[in-house]
């Protein structure tokens, strides 16, 4: 099999070419996506405490009722933008973004800090760094 894919990569260096940057192009672009506008787990904790930061808690209200920060905002997702009037008050307020992982938040981040929320951050790791940080989770 293994010889199969040289051999094509041998016929076709320049679609394999073509792949290879492609490939590095798009993983660059997702590590600095990923890197924007995050907060630790610790950070998020200085900003909540500190700050007021206003959690709002993208995943589904199931996932959110399994555990979720304290005085989170459950929005989902997909209705962030129907729903941003709920989050208008708090424009100029930190707004931390968490999701299950933290690979999804960044999206609705880009959206708040389009609508105007300038201090907009996603929580690195989402929730699952969250509780492997050990920190208190609100069951209902």
């Amino acid at each position: 099999m293994f010889d199969q894919f040289l051999e094509f990569a041998q016929n076709h260096l320049v679609l394999v070419s073509i792949f290879v940057v492609l490939l590095l192009a798009w993983l660059a672009f997702e590590t600095k996506r990923n890197a924007e506008g995050g907060v630790t787990s610790g950070e998020a904790t200085r900003m909540i405490n500190r700050d007021e930061a206003v959690v709002v808690d993208i995943r589904e209200p199931k996932e959110y009722k399994a555990g979720h920060i304290a005085g989170a905002v459950n929005i989902p997702a997909g209705k962030l933008e129907k729903r941003m009037n709920e989050l208008e008050k708090h424009k100029d307020t930190p707004v931390i973004v968490v999701c299950k992982s933290g690979q999804t938040a960044g999206q609705s981040m880009t959206t708040l800090k389009a609508a105007g929320f300038s201090k907009a951050a996603k929580l690195k790791g989402g929730m699952a760094q969250w509780q492997a940080d050990e920190l208190p989770v609100v069951r209902r």
